[in-house]
């Protein structure tokens, strides 16, 4: 195909490299069930436990427990092993390439993430030329837009008229870029997730909301781009902004984003979400803060629900699952295909009507693990067991 297409030697050679690549790796194959389905197995090293799956390092890092809480960790655990997991350890990964090797930051390209690495240089090229375009049009459609309404700058209700009249003025055409690039990138990457539940609650509602979700990979963000339509405002850290591409789609859509170590960036956010909420425009937010590094649901963060609270708008609480299997901690791309592993369920919304943060707080972490694989419940709080 590539003769016919008569490509360069050099083009002809690093595309037949990347797929003897493809070809020879245990970790792409998806013709049977035991390359793609792992089963979690704990041994005790040590007295403690230790679980393969959470193994991202490739070394043993074990959970060392009290003798009182072992019993019930180790209960839990052996529970889990008897269950499916998708999660790869080192060897099953089989890297090509780690860096940072042996420090806490260590992370790992194999096979596969060399055809996600070939993918994104494809698509992200034209992502970025489609963000620039439908940004610059609008832009310099709206720029026109206000000159020739100059004269009634002094008429608020005239103001208000001509901002409700702007070009794409909630960023929708814009972030549709974004969900574009996001569903194209995952099929290319046999990723695309299968969604279930209440999906009426996104299609459907009238009115704006707050959508909220477990965060286990850094591909949480794209799988829900595959879904929440027609427009959304990510609540985002600021350090995204500075990566290429995502950056671009979140600081000129107008997105969220907040600095939680900065107590005027926090508040600033606060009032950027009530705005969007008052436009009919719905918030999405990690309740947890940041990613965790193993898949599991951690504590939420103060006040993620206070804006949902003062607008009185409902809540749609949605199970995002195997993510952190896909593209765990310590990969820098993708380590395996997402094909019948990624999955999103979408809740029934909850009324947030007389409903105090905690409440709301714990109907939402229910909701969320109902749908999610035992491999990313919490375990068991241990800290109270003593010997």
């Amino acid at each position: 195909l590539l003769s016919r297409m008569k490509v360069s030697n050099h083009t002809f050679a690093v595309c037949s490299a990347i797929l003897l690549l493809l070809v020879s790796s245990d970790g792409f194959t998806t013709t049977t069930t035991t390359t793609t389905r792992r089963t979690r197995t704990n041994v005790p090293i040590g007295g403690s436990f230790v679980t393969h799956g959470n193994s991202y390092n490739g070394r043993v890092s074990s959970t060392t427990t009290t003798l009182g809480s072992k019993t019930k960790l180790g209960a839990t655990l052996q529970q889990e092993s008897s269950s499916s997991s998708f999660v790869l350890t080192k060897d099953q990964v089989n890297p090509l390439v780690v860096l940072g090797e042996g420090g806490a930051k260590e992370k790992w390209i194999n096979a596969f993430g060399v055809w996600v690495i070939f993918v994104s240089l494809i698509t992200c090229p034209v992502w970025l030329v489609g963000m620039g375009l439908v940004h610059g049009t609008t832009s310099f459609l709206n720029q026109q837009q206000s000159n020739d309404n100059n004269k009634d700058n002094n008429n608020k209700q005239k103001q208000k008229q001509q901002q409700q009249q702007q070009w794409d003025p909630n960023g929708a055409i814009f972030d549709f870029t974004g969900k574009l690039w996001s569903r194209a990138w995952l099929a290319m990457n046999w990723s695309y997730p299968t969604v279930t539940g209440a999906l009426q609650e996104i299609g459907e509602r009238d009115g704006p909301c707050m959508y909220v979700a477990n965060h286990a990979s850094w591909l949480d963000i794209p799988v829900l781009c595959t879904i929440l339509d027609p427009v959304f405002k990510f609540i985002a850290k600021g350090e995204l902004s500075k990566i290429p591409c995502i950056g671009h789609q979140l600081v000129w859509g107008r997105h969220i984003l907040i600095d939680r170590d900065d107590r005027r960036s926090q508040l600033r956010s606060f009032k950027e979400g009530i705005a969007w909420l008052k436009q009919g425009v719905p918030i999405m937010a990690f309740p947890e803060g940041t990613r965790s590094p193993d898949g599991r649901l951690m504590e939420f963060k103060g006040g993620v629900f206070s804006m949902a609270v003062r607008q009185k708008v409902p809540i749609v609480p949605i199970s995002i699952s195997n993510t952190h299997a896909v593209m765990p901690a310590n990969a820098l791309v993708p380590v395996q295909n997402g094909n019948k592993k990624l999955s999103i369920y979408v809740h029934p919304a909850i009324d947030t009507t007389d409903r105090t943060e905690a409440e709301l707080s714990e109907l939402v972490k229910s909701a969320l693990l109902s749908k999610l694989p035992k491999d990313q419940h919490p375990l068991p709080d241990t800290e109270n067991v003593t010997e």
